[in-house]
C-alpha cells in the first residue's frame, strides 16, 4: 500500500476521532528516552576555536605517533559526529576516511533536515512508541542543526497540493499532528493555502482541479559542507582527522583474560602510498554502506546486516520551482515519495528507493531518471515542458538500511539506528538518517565508553555546540564582505552562507580581478558564485583531489555536470600550484574527475544507447540547408558549436537567457557529452524532428532565426550605398 494512501488513512482517523492527538499526548508522557540532551553549560565550548587547522601532514604524523582512546572509521556525517562527540568528552580521538569527508551517502542526500511524517503516521496508527520516539528524536535534532549551523541550515516551506476537496481536512490534520509532536522544536507553523494563493507562490503548479494546498516546514542544508564542518569542528577541538586513508585491517592483541581484542588498525595513505599502524583503545565502525566490510575484518564469519538501497536525485533548472518553496508528491504511481525542492538556485527532484550493490562509485540509471521526470510532470503546469535534456546533473546515494544483529531475528530491517559491540570490542553504528547523526554519535560513544572502559572527563556536549563558521555569522555578514573586500554580492552571500565567519579567511586568498569591480574573486565558472580562493582554501581543509573540490568543497558537479567540466582546468591549475603537482599528476587528476562526472554525476547515462539510436535520414537539399544554419552559429568555422556560440547567437536575437537554459539547449544535441555540438549531432536532431521522434528543439529554432538574421544583414542596403541624405 502506498505512503499516500496510508497517509490519507492516518489523517482520516485523526480528523474523525482525534485519536492521533490523544495517542501523541499519551506518548509524550512516557519516560525520557536515552537520547534526551543533558543540560550543560556550553559557554566554555561555544567560543570560536583559536586552534589553526593542522596540515594533512601533521594529521598523518599524529596518527603514526600518538595512541588514541577512540579511532573512528568513516568520515561521513555519523563518523564525523562520533569524532566530535568523543573529543568534547575529553577522549583522545582519531578519524580516518577512505575517500573524502562526505564522499559517500552524506553528500548525496535530498538536502532535507526532517522528522519523518511517514514514521509519525505509523506510530499513531500502530500505537508504536518506538516509531514515535524516532520522530521525536529527529525533530529535536532538526531544531539543533538549525541552531548550531545557521549559515548552512535554514527553514524551508514544503507545499502539499490537494486536488480533491475531501483530502484538505485530512492533510491538514496530518501536518498539524507533525507540528504538535515537534512542540517547542517546531520550525514554523503549517498552514492552508487557497488555490489562488498556492498558484501565486508556486506558479509552475498544475492548476487543473487544484483545490488548494497545505504548507509545512522542515529544514534544508548543504549536506557536504555540513559534514565537513562537523569534522573540522572536531579537529579544531583536538581530534586527529585524515581523509584518503584506507583501513587495511584491524589490529588485535590478547588481553589478560586471553581474549583477542581490537587495539588499532593497519592504515594505508592513498596519497603517498605509505602504510602504518595506529593504536586505539576502541574502534568505532561508522562506514555506512561499507559496515559489513569492516565487521568482517573483525570476524569473517559474521552475517551481513546492511541492505543497501539506491536513492537517485536529479537537478533541473531553477525555473522549475520557486526559489523558496518546495513541493511534496506523497502518492506517486508506485507509492514512493517524490520531493521537488529549490537548492542553490536550481531544483532538486527525487528520490528513488531501489535495492543495489555496495560500490564506491554509485551511478544513476536512465530508468530512475525517467521515473522522476515522469512523476514531476503530474504536478507541473502543462505549459512547462519537462524534458530529459533539462537534467543538469544526476546522482545516486546508497542508503544503508540495516537489520539489527543484537536481535535473534535479523530478517526485518531496523527502523532506527543500531549500535552493536562485537566480542573483540568493535563498536558498529549503522542505520539512521542524516538528521539524527548527532544522536547516533552519542549512542555510539556511550557504547564505546562502556565496552572499552574509557575514562571521559565529561558526558556528551554536542547538543547546542556551534559548528565551524557559526560563531560570528549573521544574515548580514555578506555585506561586510562586499564593503571590505570588494566582492560581488552574489559571491559574498555564497561565501558567508558556506563558510560562515571563516568567509573572510577565504576571501583573503582571492586573486585580484584587474577590474574596478569586483576587486577580487575570479569565478571558476561564469554561472556560479564559486571563486578561485575556494580552491586554495579547500586544500587547507584537506582537499587532495580535483574531485574533492568540484563535488564537495564546491557543489559544482552536483549542480551542473557540464559546468564542472568547463571549470575543471582552472581547478586543477590552482590545486597544482598549491600541492606541487607534476604535469603527469595534473593529467591524472583531470582524467579521474572526468570519469567521476561521467559515471557518478549522470553525464554519461545512456550515452551509448542514445548515440546508437541516432540515424540521419535527410535529403541532400535538407542537409545543405541545415549545414548552412549550423555554420551561421559556428561563425569561427571550428566545425563544432560551444555554449559561448549559443550565448552569442541568442544575444544577437535579443535574448539574454540564464546559464541553466544555455546548458539545456546544448544538451538537446550533445549526445557524446563533450560540451560541443558537432554537425552530425545537429543533423541527427533535425532528422528526429522530421520523423516526429522529437516534437521541437529550441536549438533548431535558434539556428533558423540566426540564418535569417544574417541573411537580412547581407541584403540590407546601407545609407551610403542608397544615396540617402543627398
Amino acid at each position: 500500500m502506498s505512503f499516500g494512501r496510508n497517509l490519507r488513512r492516518f489523517i482520516g482517523y485523526g480528523s474523525a476521532i482525534g485519536g492521533g492527538y490523544f495517542v501523541a499526548t499519551w506518548m509524550m508522557q512516557e519516560p525520557t528516552s536515552a537520547w534526551a540532551p543533558v543540560s550543560m553549560d556550553l559557554n566554555h565550548l561555544n567560543v570560536r576555536p583559536k586552534r589553526p587547522l593542522p596540515t594533512r601532514a601533521e594529521q598523518l604524523k599524529s596518527l603514526q605517533s600518538d595512541e588514541f582512546d577512540v579511532l573512528v572509521i568513516g568520515g561521513g556525517a555519523t563518523g564525523s559526529g562520533c569524532a566530535l562527540d568523543a573529543t568534547t568528552r575529553g577522549l583522545k580521538t582519531a578519524l580516518v576516511e577512505l575517500d573524502d569527508f562526505a564522499s559517500g551517502t552524506s553528500s548525496r542526500s535530498t538536502k532535507l533536515i526532517h522528522g519523518g511524517v511517514r514514521y509519525l503516521q505509523k506510530a499513531i496508527m500502530g500505537f508504536d512508541i518506538e516509531q514515535y520516539r524516532m520522530v521525536k528524536e529527529a525533530l529535536h535534532e532538526r531544531a539543533n542543526l538549525l541552531q548550531i549551523a545557521p549559515h548552512l541550515a535554514y527553514p524551508l516551506p514544503i507545499m502539499l497540493p490537494v486536488y480533491r476537496w475531501y483530502l484538505v481536512p485530512y492533510y491538514w490534520a496530518g501536518i498539524k499532528a507533525y507540528d504538535f509532536v515537534a512542540g517547542g522544536k517546531r520550525v514554523k507553523p503549517s498552514y492552508y493555502l487557497s488555490k489562488e494563493r498556492a498558484l501565486e507562490l508556486f506558479p509552475m503548479l498544475r492548476k487543473d482541479k487544484l483545490c488548494g494546498a497545505l504548507v509545512y516546514y522542515d529544514g534544508q542544508q548543504n549536506d557536504a559542507r555540513m559534514n565537513l564542518s562537523i569534522a573540522l569542528t572536531a579537529t579544531r577541538l583536538g581530534a586527529t582527522i585524515a581523509n584518503h586513508v584506507k583501513v587495511l585491517d584491524l589490529v588485535k592483541e590478547r588481553d589478560e583474560e586471553g581474549i583477542q581484542r581490537i587495539v588499532g588498525a593497519k592504515l594505508h595513505d592513498e596519497i603517498s602510498g605509505k602504510e602504518f599502524n595506529v593504536r586505539a583503545k576502541c574502534v568505532i565502525n561508522a562506514t555506512g554502506p561499507f559496515t559489513d566490510q569492516i565487521r568482517k575484518m573483525d570476524d569473517q564469519k559474521v552475517s551481513d546486516i546492511c541492505c543497501p538501497s539506491s536513492g537517485v536525485h536529479i537537478v533541473l533548472p531553477g525555473y522549475y520551482s520557486p526559489e523558496e518553496m518546495g513541493l511534496l508528491d506523497p502518492d506517486t504511481s508506485d507509492g514512493r515519495v517524490i520531493f521537488f525542492l529549490p537548492w542553490q538556485k536550481l531544483t532538486i527532484a527525487g528520490t528513488t528507493d531501489t535495492p543495489c550493490d555496495v560500490t564506491r562509485s554509485p551511478a544513476p540509471t536512465e530508468k530512475d531518471i525517467s521515473f522522476i521526470l515522469h512523476e514531476v510532470k503530474h504536478y507541473l503546469n502543462p505549459d512547462l515542458e519537462v524534458r530529459r535534456g533539462d537534467v543538469l546533473s544526476a546522482w545516486s546515494g546508497i542508503r544503508p538500511l540495516v537489520s539489527d544483529p543484537n536481535k535473534p531475528d535479523t530478517q526485518s530491517l531496523a527502523r532506527n539506528h543500531i549500535v552493536h559491540v562485537s566480542p573483540g570490542g568493535l563498536v558498529t553504528i549503522a542505520g539512521g538518517k542524516w538528521t539524527t547523526y548527532r544522536s547516533m554519535a552519542v549512542d555510539a560513544v556511550d557504547a564505546a565508553v562502556q565496552a572499552c572502559k574509557l575514562q571521559p572527563t565529561s558526558p556528551s556536549q554536542t547538543d547546542g555546540l556551534l559548528l565551524e563558521g557559526a560563531h560570528g555569522w549573521s544574515p548580514t555578514l555578506y555585506i561586510r564582505l562586499v564593503q571590505d573586500m570588494g566582492l560581488e554580492p552574489e559571491v559574498a552571500k555564497h561565501l558567508a552562507n558556506t563558510y560562515g565567519d571563516r568567509a573572510f579567511s577565504v576571501a583573503k586568498l582571492s586573486a585580484l580581478t584587474g577590474k574596478r569591480y569586483p576587486v577580487v574573486g575570479k569565478r571558476l565558472h561564469t554561472e556560479f558564485p564559486y571563486v578561485d580562493a575556494e580552491v586554495r582554501y579547500a586544500v587547507k581543509e584537506y582537499a587532495a583531489t580535483a574531485v574533492d573540490v568540484i563535488a564537495r568543497r564546491t557543489r559544482l558537479a552536483f549542480l551542473n555536470a557540464q559546468a564542472s567540466v568547463e571549470a575543471l582546468d582552472t581547478v586543477v591549475d590552482i590545486m597544482a600550484e598549491e600541492l606541487k603537482w607534476s604535469p603527469a599528476e595534473k593529467k591524472r587528476q583531470q582524467d579521474m574527475a572526468i570519469e567521476f562526472i561521467q559515471t557518478e554525476m549522470g553525464m554519461g547515462v545512456s550515452e551509448k544507447t542514445r548515440a546508437e539510436a541516432i540515424t540521419v535520414e535527410l535529403t541532400n537539399l535538407e542537409r545543405e540547408i541545415y549545414t548552412k544554419r549550423f555554420q551561421s552559429i559556428d561563425q569561427e568555422k571550428k566545425g563544432f558549436i560551444t555554449i559561448n556560440d549559443i550565448r552569442r547567437s541568442l544575444k544577437n536575437q535579443g535574448e539574454d537567457v540564464p546559464g541553466e537554459v544555455l546548458h539545456s539547449i546544448l544538451k538537446e544535441l550533445d549526445t557524446n557529452r563533450n560540451g560541443q555540438v558537432e554537425i552530425e549531432e545537429y543533423l541527427a536532431m533535425m532528422s528526429a524532428i522530421k520523423s516526429g521522434a522529437v516534437v521541437n528543439s529550441r536549438f533548431a529554432r535558434m539556428a533558423e532565426m540566426e540564418e535569417e538574421r544574417l541573411r537580412l544583414l547581407r541584403t540590407k542596403i546601407t545609407v551610403d550605398r542608397s544615396g540617402g541624405g543627398l
